[in-house]
């Protein structure tokens, strides 16, 4: 393992390199996307199809939010600073997984009940947890420009700082949603934490009150 990380350190990222990467990100998840309407048209998501979307959409935005935050250690560990440059089409599709989420709930479940949706997120507290996490990478995934980084400054790495939070509360979300099987939902969990122990110093700064300075770290 050393020896294949010091061979990856020798290499230095081009951008050719990084467009490559962007072009796989994209069709693997176009993959799944191809992969969920397969499942969906030929009657693969089990006896409960809208529990099946719900939970293949959860676990799609879960699992690309988790490779989004590995990307920053990995950079550092190879010295391969140009690879956070995927960061933000990984997030971007971790928001559009999440707004399927939430849509296959609203439109499925709830048959676009505005109402109900506002009842249910204030008595249910999965709900509610989800619902922030939802706003949280709403709010991450409008400002991931390049504009809007500038036109927020010091404020923008602050509220970037927010994923930290969606990290711990989304498998929370996931834990308390499901009735049985809670092996999998904990093993998200463990997982984000361990994701969080590599941004300790971060966590440490940002934790006690919000950042008054916007120190490159990693995201």
């Amino acid at each position: 393992m050393q020896k294949l990380a010091r061979t990856l350190q020798s290499i230095r990222l081009k951008p050719a390199h990084i467009t490559a990467l962007k072009t796989l990100i994209h069709l693997v998840s176009m993959g799944f996307l191809a992969m969920l309407t397969f499942q969906l048209l030929n009657g693969r998501l089990g006896a409960d199809p809208v529990q099946g979307l719900s939970h293949f959409t959860g676990k799609a935005a879960l699992n690309t939010l988790f490779i989004t935050l590995l990307v920053s250690p990995l950079a550092k560990l190879l010295k391969q600073g140009a690879l956070v440059k995927v960061r933000r089409v990984l997030g971007l599709y971790c928001f559009s997984w999440a707004a399927l989420h939430l849509l296959v709930y609203v439109l499925l479940d709830l048959n676009l009940d505005w109402s109900l949706l506002a009842s249910e997120i204030v008595e249910r507290p999965y709900l509610t947890i989800g619902a922030i996490c939802w706003l949280i990478l709403f709010a991450l995934a409008i400002t991931s420009t390049q504009r809007m980084q500038k036109k927020l400054g010091k404020r923008w790495q602050q509220l970037h700082y927010w994923v930290y939070l969606v990290a711990v509360l989304a498998p929370v979300h996931y834990y308390w949603s499901v009735k049985s099987g809670i092996v999998e939902p904990a093993l998200y969990i463990a997982g984000a934490l361990m994701l969080l122990s590599f941004r300790r110093k971060t966590l440490k700064r940002w934790l006690p009150k919000f950042p008054q300075h916007t120190p490159s770290e990693e995201r």
